[in-house]
């Protein structure tokens, strides 16, 4: 389970001296902390793996939007603390699926909805994020889905 991952993880970059990993990782357990907080207010369950991993995507999305911020106004060592921590949250993401691999999958959400027209977009990207959350680009991906789904 990744929750057992990012403490142990944590505990090993003390031990290593390995602040911008630990950083990293006690950044991860403060977003997951505010989300179980969050979901227990709401009466929910704590996280599901899928939606740590939805939540790590995120984070990387955040921190390449400030990169991009911060290489604009010359703060290259902002920038590159953000590309470490980058590195240390996409190290917990699975594999990311390529065009190819997110094309077949979108076809096969398309046939298992029986998605008709674009007005059943919502169901194939619902599909779609319940089976490959924390692997696919869902940005691109919907950019696909209207692309493939019947006009009309």
């Amino acid at each position: 389970m990744l929750r057992e991952r990012f403490t142990a993880d944590m505990k090993e970059a003390m031990k290593a001296g390995d602040k911008s990993r630990l950083g990293a990782v006690r950044l991860i357990q403060a977003a997951l902390k505010d989300k179980d907080i969050e979901a227990r207010g709401a009466g929910k369950e704590p996280l599901s793996d899928e939606e740590i991993l939805a939540l790590l995507q995120k984070m990387v999305k955040q921190r390449q939007e400030s990169i991009a911020m911060y290489e604009q106004g010359g703060r290259t060592e902002l920038a590159q603390q953000e590309k470490d921590e980058v590195a240390v949250i996409t190290s917990y993401l699975p594999q990311q699926m390529d065009e190819a691999q997110t094309k077949a999958a979108i076809e096969a959400a398309i046939a298992e909805t029986g998605a008709a027209s674009m007005k059943d977009m919502g169901k194939v990207v619902g599909a779609l994020r319940a089976k490959y959350a924390g692997r696919m680009d869902f940005g691109k991906a919907s950019g696909l889905v209207k692309d493939m789904l019947p006009k009309g």
